[in-house]
């Protein structure tokens, strides 16, 4: 029996009435609130799953171009346009888009007969609310009467550094085609998988395919090919499957048989072309002491790497210093002439091979009007406005100056800022880099002084030898005695630069380090090629520190600051002392990189031995993780919040959860 109230007052009813009113909101609130706390009840940690599918997977004989995949759940892609990879390829974009419980795909391309259509999603489909991911999935279907199974796996590598390639194009070929017949895009690991492949003979490659149309057309795009043919085969196998409790405890491990799909270990050596067509990018001047221009590539032509250039509006003969880059493309024009400096723009005729339309390199003459960066007019009043600073810090010393004291009155003129670079503590094998901001004119050796210090009050002069100056860089080496210590002076005026300004007095103390600051190492190569193995020891930033070749087999590092580095090694096959890249249309490969898997201590005093099998491990297994830049992206899992949540609450995981 239900207690009943009767309210009698018309007045305390309406009160009753409006507190009902006012109390029944925030009881709704209320009960919301409830519900997204964690309190309040499980997480979803179920993955989606298809219920169903318009036509239906692995179906056959089908002949629509539009497909309906129905979850339990409602879903949502990320990154479709990235991870979604339909094979064969589709020229015409499709239609791919994630509705409330269904994605819908429609294909845009007409079928093709006979053929076993995948699509692969990937990691890309997850939920709606916890986002859990319902890991990798691919839907398939055939136009004709069967479903091919096969599939093939492996690794795309940057050729140069064996960095993991992300994102690039992978696809087989059939024999005499050169178009992609099965696809897939690699991940964030530079690991690719190709389904749904019929039986037969393959090649594979892979493109940075920047147009989109499935085929290496531009010389610009990274690429990899490979000669070598690929036979799909599977055969049944096993594997030890770990179930968690949670992210820290093992539940169990089972041993499940599965389809095992070769091959599986495929490596793929991706490289950029060297440029060879050669345009005009730019001219540019930075400083109105010279200007550059900039090319895309060399000129090999007649082994003329050089343009002509003609003074439109001054005369060009003995007009520059010409400064190129290492690979030629780009060169910088210092003014030797003060007028022309100060004139602030320089019109000229440029002739120079530049390809053509059809990829010849052919004479081209354009006409250049480079103007400088900052007016004659303005450079000028920075000038005065320097002056008129000096000259009222010169009021102020004079005003405090002594009696005796000599003051100069006029305006010094400035220097040339030579720097000499060495480190506090020089190698035995070390150098002085000396370094000029404006090329060179004239250098006097004798005004360069190198002098061994006996004790304090004893010197002896060393003999030394300095580079020729090559782009406004020289070194100086002699034969540095262990633990020595030197002096380098330089006189006032050693180097007189195109301008006519002159080097200052300098002196430097050299302390060479001494045996016991330095460790060795002694790399032992193990390779059948007859090629030159050149070996580079890296810093942990996979900069190349030194570099020896490995002479009878066996490379040779001197004089190394302790510390932690790691090696690798290329196959020098055209003995040039330089890795060189590949060309596709030479059919030649880039030369082979190896890294010894695991790091280097050196330490002081210490020498040390490594005896290194560069093919004894899988290139996708070679470089270290620490020094490798591509690092794998964290793997969607399920985050197991109930578990952690039923620890914390001391109670037992439901079943139904588990």
């Amino acid at each position: 029996m239900r207690n009943k109230i009767h309210i009698s007052s018309p007045s305390l009813q309406g009160r009753v009435g409006v507190g009902l009113l006012l109390f029944l909101p925030l009881l709704l609130l209320s009960s919301c609130a409830r519900m997204g706390h964690p309190d309040g009840g499980w997480y979803d940690e179920k993955p989606p799953y298809v219920v169903s599918a318009m036509p239906k997977e692995n179906a056959t004989n089908v002949s629509s171009k539009k497909i309906v995949i129905n979850f339990n759940e409602f879903i949502k892609l990320e990154s479709a346009s990235e991870k979604v990879m339909i094979s064969p390829p589709q020229h015409e974009q499709p239609e791919i888009k994630a509705t409330g419980k269904n994605i819908y795909v429609e294909l845009q391309d007409s079928l093709l007969p006979n053929t076993t259509y995948t699509v692969d999603f990937s990691d890309a489909i997850i939920d709606n609310n916890e986002s859990n991911p319902m890991g990798n999935y691919t839907y398939t279907f055939s136009t004709g009467d069967a479903i091919d199974t096969l599939q093939v796996s492996g690794y795309v590598l940057e050729a140069s550094n064996l960095e993991p390639v992300k994102g690039i194009l992978v696809g087989l070929y059939t024999e005499g085609d050169s178009a992609m017949c099965r696809v897939a895009r690699t991940d964030s690991r530079g690991h690719f998988v190709i389904r749904g492949i019929a039986p037969g003979s393959y090649t594979v490659g892979a493109v940075m395919d920047a147009d989109g149309d499935y085929r290496f057309t531009q010389r610009s795009e990274k690429m990899a090919f490979s000669h070598d043919i690929i036979v799909p085969t599977s055969k049944p196998d096993t594997r030890q499957d770990t179930l968690w409790l949670d992210k820290d405890h093992i539940k169990d491990i089972n041993v499940t048989g599965y389809t095992h799909f070769l091959p599986d270990d495929i490596v793929l050596r991706a490289f950029d072309h060297q440029a060879t067509d050669r345009y005009f990018l730019k001219s540019e001047r930075k400083d109105e002491r010279f200007f550059t221009l900039y090319f895309t590539a060399p000129v090999k032509k007649d082994g003329d790497l050089m343009p002509a250039l003609r003074g439109l509006n001054f005369n060009e003969k003995n007009a520059f210093v010409l400064e190129p880059s290492a690979k030629c493309d780009t060169i910088t024009y210092w003014l030797r002439d003060t007028a022309l400096v100060n004139q602030d723009t320089l019109r000229l005729e440029m002739t120079t091979y530049i390809t053509d339309t059809i990829g010849v390199q052919r004479l081209t003459t354009d006409t250049l009007e480079i103007l400088a960066k900052t007016p004659y007019a303005k450079r000028m009043k920075n000038l005065q406005k320097e002056r008129e600073e000096w000259e009222k810090d010169l009021a102020k010393r004079l005003r405090r100056a002594k009696p005796d004291e000599v003051i100069d009155t006029v305006m010094p003129r400035k220097t040339l800022d030579v720097r000499y670079a060495s480190t506090q503590q020089m190698k035995p094998n070390g150098a002085v880099s000396i370094t000029f901001p404006t090329p060179i004119e004239r250098f006097d050796s004798t005004a360069v002084h190198l002098y061994e210090e006996m004790d304090t009050l004893h010197r002896e002069s060393v003999p030394f030898v300095m580079t020729p100056i090559v782009n406004r860089r020289c070194e100086l080496f002699t034969d540095w005695k262990i633990g020595a210590s030197y002096t380098l002076e330089v006189d006032s005026l050693a180097f007189t630069d195109i301008y006519g300004t002159v080097s200052k007095q300098y002196k430097q103390t050299i302390q060479v380090g001494k045996l016991e600051d330095y460790g060795s190492l002694f790399v032992s190569v193990g390779t059948p090629v007859s090629a030159p193995v050149i070996v580079q020891l890296l810093n942990g930033q996979d900069d190349v520190v030194m570099e020896a070749q490995a002479e009878g087999g066996t490379a040779d590092f001197y004089y190394i600051t302790p510390g932690t580095y790691y090696l690798r090694a290329f196959i020098d096959s055209n003995g040039n002392g330089v890795w060189d890249t590949g060309d596709y249309f030479s059919d030649r490969q880039p030369e082979e990189v190896y890294y010894y898997p695991d790091p280097v201590e050196c330490k002081a005093k210490w020498d040390i031995t490594k005896t290194w099998n560069i093919t004894a491990k899988p290139l996708y297994r070679q470089k270290p993780y620490v020094i490798t830049k591509q690092k794998p992206e964290a793997e969607k899992t399920i985050k197991q919040r109930n578990a952690e949540r039923a620890r914390s609450l001391g109670i037992e995981l439901p079943a139904y959860l588990k």
